[in-house]
């Protein structure tokens, strides 16, 4: 199944053009499931058609989605609760009632993304379009299958599980509890679905949309949406310029501002890490049911997404003595990047976004020797260790 999620800054019309392009994908012949996790239901408000918990059919062959993130917090607490009786009981805690339970922050995300899994898994559409939040928490969603596999692995390591025959002789000589049974299995069970959720983001099927408004403040925030997506090895292959003006206005105040959405959309067609352009006419209102949507022209879905990034591993080690890993940046500011290397990890800052790379096993037995930021893309130096490299190589 195709896989297209759609991000961009907050109020740049992404929703609208999720909806649109999931209507022209559904009248075209694909089966097109929407998926969204907005609170205020504004895909239900664009397609007339209300949306919750139970998917609901806008149109024929469209099947709109938005996943109920107080149920699934209220039931996950609840079991939580129920595998936890003991050490609670200990700890002298009251438990929480269903009907008190209200989500968290970050309910919302974690319901998208186990929704996110079920469809993907699911046959019973060709297209699924997720309408993620705005960029900057979009960006954190993306991140947050891989941070929360590295906490559980770090917190709960898989292979401590090897000596669960001694925690009972263990307890008595502490004095104090050990971990129970099924703390590792839900710490196993949570990583496993983890890892689905990362399988899907990472397809070759996925695709990432990006829209904004055409102007220094969209392509601004498209720019800083560009590099985010880069360090999570992930390229946009639509950049949507949401609400065009036509070139024939009269009027010298929207002329002006047409003038300067046509200079934007020239220089968007040369984005690095960007692999298209499409351009989305402003209705001259909010667009609103099929009819408007479907005037929208809303951009079409390729059969397969594009080539997917590579951080290749180049070896130099004849001509200078070293490896180097490429990892493309592109926009990315030199005095905004920074590098740390712990153990067999690597940590990247690139401006506001940071993430932890496992280092190829190559490099794991070098060293750091130096970095360097060229067209767009970071050329991080290693050396080998003589004390780990192996003889003859």
């Amino acid at each position: 199944m195709r896989t297209l999620l759609i991000t961009g800054p907050g109020g740049a019309g992404r929703t609208t053009v999720a909806a649109a392009t999931a209507l022209r994908a559904a009248r075209e012949g694909s089966r097109t499931l929407v998926l969204s996790a907005d609170r205020t239901d504004s895909l239900g408000a664009v397609l007339g058609v209300p949306t919750g918990a139970a998917p609901v059919e806008a149109a024929p062959g469209l099947t709109l989605w938005r996943p109920d993130a107080a149920a699934h917090f209220r039931d996950d607490l609840v079991a939580f609760q129920e595998r936890a009786a003991t050490a609670l009981d200990l700890l002298g805690a009251a438990r929480l009632a269903a009907e008190e339970v209200t989500p968290l922050p970050g309910a919302e995300e974690l319901a998208l993304l186990r929704a996110l899994r079920d469809a993907a898994l699911s046959e019973a559409y060709d297209l699924l379009v997720v309408d993620l939040p705005p960029a900057p928490q979009a960006l954190a969603l993306l991140a947050l299958p891989e941070e929360l596999r590295r906490y559980l692995r770090r917190l709960l390591p898989p292979e401590r599980q090897a000596a669960r025959a001694l925690r009972p002789v263990l307890g008595r000589l502490a004095g104090v509890p050990m971990p129970a049974e099924w703390l590792y299995e839900t710490a196993a069970r949570w990583d496993v679905e983890l890892a689905a959720v990362e399988a899907v983001l990472t397809d070759r099927a996925t695709g990432v949309w990006l829209v904004a408004e055409p102007g220094p403040a969209g392509a601004d925030a498209a720019h800083t949406a560009v590099l985010g997506l880069a360090l999570r090895a992930l390229r946009p292959e639509l950049l949507v310029a949401n609400r065009v003006l036509p070139d024939s206005a009269r009027d010298p105040w929207f002329a002006g501002l047409a003038a300067q959405q046509r200079k934007t959309l020239d220089e968007w067609q040369d984005t690095p890490g960007v692999d298209g352009v499409h351009a989305v006419a402003h209705l001259g209102h909010e667009p609103r049911g099929t009819d408007d949507l479907a005037a929208l022209a809303g951009p079409a879905v390729a059969a397969a997404s594009p080539a997917p990034v590579e951080w290749p591993v180049a070896d130099r080690l004849a001509e200078d003595g070293v490896l180097v890993w490429h990892i493309p940046l592109p926009g990315a500011i030199r005095e905004e990047l920074d590098l740390v290397r712990r153990g067999d990890e690597l940590v990247v800052s690139a401006g506001p976004f940071r993430r932890i790379l496992t280092l190829p096993s190559a490099l794991r037995r070098c060293t750091v020797a130096g970095a360097a930021l060229r067209d767009g893309e970071l050329r991080i130096r290693f050396t080998p260790d003589p004390e780990l490299w192996p003889r003859g190589m």
